[in-house]
């Protein structure tokens, strides 16, 4: 999964609105030649598609792909559709799928403050993946009004999702930066810390900022960049060590280059949580004595609260911005706490809640395996055929349509597609990361009628931008089908 920082992450301490960063619009644009408006038969689909698929340059890659109208059963085009393939991003649809169908479209996930006794408040986070300093100050707005001017012990209670806030099977090179950031019941921020690189005079190593200035003190810094001579190609490297809160940096920058923006995954979220809160407290004039980790409490009294956005509006961040964190605090959300196994995870719990719903969708359980819900993990295995059933089932929902993004309109898709006869009529969820790409969604073609379709590609060496020009293409022969 190719590393993507957004706007909205650059500026997580003042919105909650994420948008694409256009550090990397031009690396999502592709070169698709302006296309006629001419078209074909579905009689032509099968060779029309084969002579993408099967070009010399991807003679050692696996393809997956199903394309069918989408209120029929017909096959117009199959390649190994019921074979399984890593799925990437794509597992988001079953996710956000099983979210809205479990939960609702008008559920909310709710930050909660206690009273545990004098001068004694605990908060209690249920997982929202949107909160954010904004909502902090909400918190200690609420609590001021109350009166309370000083909090002898505040204490975060991170319980709620239980196990695992890293799944072992991701790699360490996605969970340092924030798209593999670690999840829990007090997440805030997106438990994400922005760290900026920029060049000094000529010689010196690249200044350092934190959007987070308390983070300066949490991490030891290898600084082994330099600033080079103005008009240099540059290049910076940004890594955590595997031993601990250490951040190595190589490369350099021109002297007149533009600063360098790097999310990381912050090291330790309950403590960033405290942070972030206390210092919320005392902006609304409330002095805290002593902060605490401390799991489990009766929760009686309670004094604050905040909401997150309805699941409607989570799944747009979800899906159109291909949220990792967003959908494993969805994932979990899923977990029947009262039916919760002695020693199971939330997140196993909320996969099995996911595997029955897929079922009542009409998903066959035999057509996926799923160890996560964002689609970092290289477990996850999923046949074109399964997503094809779940987005024939789930095209009657406005809300999960929505969802997704947009060709040449938003989101993932927000580059892709123009100028051809498919922008704008294709709703579709990405995923990509070494060696995999993936493309499943919808094309609503005006002279044929609207399709369903999923484009698998595994185990190949090309460069992701060429893989995904050639799935374009055939998205592109989609559009132009027409009765014959």
């Amino acid at each position: 999964m190719y590393r993507k920082i957004y706007l909205g992450l650059m500026l997580l301490f003042c919105t909650t609105e994420i948008v694409t960063f256009q550090k990397i619009a031009t690396a999502q644009t592709l070169t698709l030649p302006k296309t006629s408006k001419k078209s074909i038969c579905p009689a032509q689909l099968q060779s029309s598609l084969d002579a993408v698929i099967n070009r010399p340059l991807f003679s050692r890659a696996r393809w997956g792909v199903l394309v069918k109208p989408l209120s029929s059963q017909e096959t117009l085009y199959s390649q190994d559709a019921k074979k399984y393939f890593i799925p990437a991003s794509n597992v988001k649809l079953f996710t956000t799928a099983a979210a809205l169908e479990k939960l609702g479209a008008n559920f909310r996930i709710r930050t909660s403050i206690y009273q545990d006794g004098d001068g004694i408040l605990r908060v209690v986070g249920r997982g929202d993946p949107s909160l954010k300093d904004a909502q902090l100050a909400e918190l200690a707005k609420q609590l001021r009004q109350k009166g309370i001017s000083q909090i002898n012990q505040l204490i975060a209670d991170d319980s709620y999702f239980q196990g695992d806030v890293i799944h072992p099977s991701w790699q360490w090179e996605d969970v340092q930066y924030y798209y593999g950031a670690p999840v829990n019941s007090l997440i805030v921020n997106e438990n994400a810390s922005i760290l900026t690189l920029l060049p000094q005079t000529l010689g010196k190593p690249l200044q350092i900022k934190w959007s987070e200035p308390t983070e300066t003190y949490r991490w030891k810094i290898e600084n082994n960049s330099i600033t080079i001579q103005a008009d240099q190609p540059s290049f910076v490297e940004v890594n955590r060590d595997v031993k601990g809160q250490i951040i190595k940096i190589k490369g350099n920058l021109a002297v007149n280059a533009k600063p360098d923006i790097t999310a990381l995954a912050v090291f330790d979220p309950v403590e960033n949580f405290l942070t972030r809160f206390r210092q919320n407290l005392i902006t609304a004039g409330i002095s805290v004595k002593q902060t605490l980790n401390i799991n489990g409490g009766k929760n009686e009294q309670e004094l604050a609260a905040v909401e997150s956005p309805s699941i409607g509006e989570l799944l747009l961040e979800t899906n159109i911005n291909s949220n990792n964190l967003y959908a494993e605090a969805l994932l979990r959300s899923l977990a029947d706490k009262l039916q919760l196994e002695k020693n199971q995870s939330t997140a196993d719990a909320g996969l099995e809640v996911l595997k029955s719903t897929l079922t009542k969708l009409g998903v066959e359980p035999n057509s996926y395996i799923i160890v996560d819900g964002s689609g970092l993990s290289r477990k996850n295995l999923i046949s074109p055929e399964a997503l094809v059933q779940l987005l024939q089932t789930m095209a009657k929902s406005e809300v999960f349509r929505a969802s997704l993004p947009v060709s040449g309109k938003s989101g993932t898709l927000k580059y892709r597609f123009r100028n051809t006869t498919a922008e704008g009529i294709v709703a579709a969820k990405t995923g990509s990361m070494m060696g995999v790409v993936s493309l499943s969604g919808y094309v609503n073609v005006s002279n044929y009628q609207p399709l369903v379709f999923s484009i698998m590609v595994n185990q190949s060496e090309q460069p992701v931008s060429v893989i995904r020009k050639a799935m374009d293409e055939i998205v592109v022969l989609l559009s132009q089908l027409r009765r014959c």
